[in-house]
């Protein structure tokens, strides 16, 4: 398994998989499906990440026929039920922006106590391939608190305003190879990618 298709047009994703998984796998071709013509547009219906993970994987599988993987993430507070959670990319409207999803959020907690801002990044990565009659899922979490501002131009979505525990800093605020380490995608991949190297055998 030497090429597999990642089911993403977002940018950060792909840069963050690549960073990742290029180094624990060197010999990997990762393509954006985003790189595909007349890629289908897939709905996002799953009740779980876990759910609109292996959606994905399978529609970009069906349609490349090459092993596919796909990431379903998001932000998960609890004093908020849960939310933003599997809306956490259309949190403020289907198209909104990482600045708008933002702004939203801290705009639903601001009403609410510091103290009771518990939150973690939740990371579902499905991998598909029917030729091999494969298909599965490994997750991965960054348990750490929200915050009502934002800090820091490094990351994307959420970042500048998640604390992950055991830091001070905003997870915009890390080095890519600081969060990394500890992000609920890097926790993920990590597992995955130790089953893409027992699958290349």
């Amino acid at each position: 398994m030497k090429k597999i298709v990642l089911a993403t047009a977002n940018t950060h994703k792909v840069t963050e998989f690549q960073r990742i998984l290029g180094e624990l796998l060197p010999g990997l071709e990762l393509i954006a499906s985003s790189d595909f013509s007349n890629v289908p547009v897939i709905e996002e219906t799953g009740a779980t990440f876990a759910e609109n993970a292996l959606l994905k994987a399978k529609v970009i599988n069906e349609f490349t026929k090459l092993p596919a993987i796909a990431d379903d993430s998001g932000l998960v507070v609890a004093a908020l039920n849960g939310a933003p959670g599997i809306f956490s990319a259309r949190y403020a409207g289907i198209n909104a922006t990482d600045q708008e999803n933002v702004a939203k959020l801290i705009s639903d907690i601001d009403n609410i106590d510091d103290s009771l801002l518990e939150a973690s990044f939740e990371c579902a990565i499905a991998l598909v391939d029917r030729e091999q009659n494969l298909e599965l899922v490994v997750q991965g979490q960054m348990p750490g608190r929200v915050i009502k501002q934002v800090r820091g131009a490094n990351g994307f979505g959420y970042d500048p305003m998640f604390i992950p525990q055991g830091f001070s800093k905003t997870a915009a605020e890390l080095s890519d190879q600081d969060k990394d380490k500890i992000s609920h995608r890097g926790i993920a991949l990590r597992k995955m990618s130790g089953i893409l190297k027992q699958l290349q055998g």
